[in-house]
């Protein structure tokens, strides 16, 4: 089964959009580089890729005590990424778009999230997953917008 969308039909879709004072190579490079995660994204425990982003690369991290590898569906850099998989019984597939805006680059974001956990709880888990996109988000605006040209 090719994945080429977030699942609209999954118990928990949350959506959000940020706009960064930043141009859009610079956004792109930093969301990207899953290697400095860590660097930036407090939410993240661990991250690690054995190379650059591409279709059907893995990669792996940690957050919230959840070990997660994240497949890349699709890549459109610097435009797109797609990526998703199983963690703890969770289906997860998050969509990043990156359109630039003068200078600066506005970031859209949609993930899905589905499986026997997420339909027990669908309010607390989507709460959680709207809490951590949010914050995502904000980390990435103010590291982009705090980085030198």
């Amino acid at each position: 089964m090719t994945i080429t969308d977030i699942d609209t039909n999954a118990a928990v879709v949350v959506r959000h959009e940020i706009r960064i004072n930043a141009p859009i190579d610079r956004v792109w490079a930093l969301h990207t580089d899953v290697n400095r995660w860590t660097s930036w994204q407090t939410d993240v425990d661990t991250a690690y890729a054995d190379g650059p982003l591409q279709q059907g690369s893995t990669f792996h991290w940690t957050t919230a005590g959840l070990s997660i590898a994240s497949t890349v569906y699709a890549i459109e850099a610097p435009h797109r990424i797609l990526w998703g998989g199983p963690a703890h019984g969770i289906t997860g597939i998050h969509e990043w778009t990156f359109t630039p805006d003068g200078d600066a680059t506005v970031v859209r974001t949609a993930e899905s999230w589905d499986g026997n956990p997420v339909r027990a709880d669908p309010d607390n888990l989507r709460q959680a997953l709207d809490a951590s996109i949010a914050s995502w988000l904000e980390l990435m605006r103010k590291t982009a917008e705090n980085t030198a040209s």
